[in-house]
């Protein structure tokens, strides 16, 4: 064996143990197949409804409907809808398979995020991924993006006019890609796609729908990496996904 195979096996071998170690944190104690189940999601109850505050929404695009997520990316080029544009390094659109049966969708891009121009590549995203791995999944199977497509400053929540400047376009990703099931990341996209002011830790765990989509809202990797405890109550919001995804395979 080379010496370069060798510590690449070697480096795959800590990989997994790191997972594994994980999962274990989370509650998970072995790897097992996922289970069947073709019962289809439960809507929970009725939520509170999202108040509108004399909020004007943006002119729509002058550019034709988009026919495919590059279409839409390229419409967004340039993109000055809101006063977010003006302290952006880029525009952070969103990646990953543009016909994903799973769709996640965090707040608004951070510090790495806008720098790199690539939705999760910070701390967040590195938890994100291993949790991805522990469903069988991978960046490359699902689609990534966020509510807003630019830095807030400070990483500060959106403020309604900014939101109302980005939905529109997170509304034509999803209606592109067509998902079976859409995952949010966090008390933020969970309300802005719900319409409901309802704290994240009594929506999450829950079927909910949007538009037709099964929807889980879940905990924000970046919650996850201040509080631990946190970790457990994520993994079985996961698992619910994991048992509809395999209800849902043809």
């Amino acid at each position: 064996m080379s010496d370069r195979l060798y510590h690449e096996c070697r480096e795959v071998i800590a990989q997994g143990k790191a997972i594994l170690e994980d999962l274990q944190e989370w509650g998970f104690e072995t790897v097992q197949p996922r289970p069947v189940d073709t019962a289809p999601p439960v809507v929970a109850e009725k939520i509170a409804p999202y108040p509108v505050e004399n909020v004007v929404v943006p002119a729509a695009p002058t550019v034709g409907a988009p026919h495919t997520l590059d279409d839409l990316q390229k419409s967004l080029d340039g993109c000055s809808r809101c006063p977010l544009c003006q302290q952006r390094n880029h525009l952070v659109f969103g990646a990953g398979n543009p016909q994903a049966r799973v769709v996640l969708v965090g707040e608004a891009p951070g510090r790495e995020e806008d720098l790199r121009g690539y939705p999760f590549v910070g701390e967040a995203g590195q938890l994100l991924e291993k949790i991805l791995l522990a469903m069988n999944l991978s960046r490359e199977t699902v689609y990534i993006c966020n509510v807003i497509k630019c830095r807030p400053p400070g990483n500060r929540d959106p403020k309604p006019d900014e939101i109302a400047a980005c939905e529109p376009f997170l509304k034509q990703q999803l209606a592109l890609i067509k998902p079976e099931i859409i995952i949010t990341l966090g008390r933020f996209a969970a309300q802005t796609l719900l319409k409901t002011t309802a704290p994240i830790g009594r929506l999450r765990g829950q079927w909910r729908e949007y538009e037709g989509i099964a929807l889980m809202p879940t905990f924000h990797p970046a919650y996850l990496l201040r509080n631990p405890s946190g970790k457990r109550p994520v993994w079985e919001d996961m698992k619910l996904v994991m048992q509809q995804l395999d209800g849902q395979a043809k």
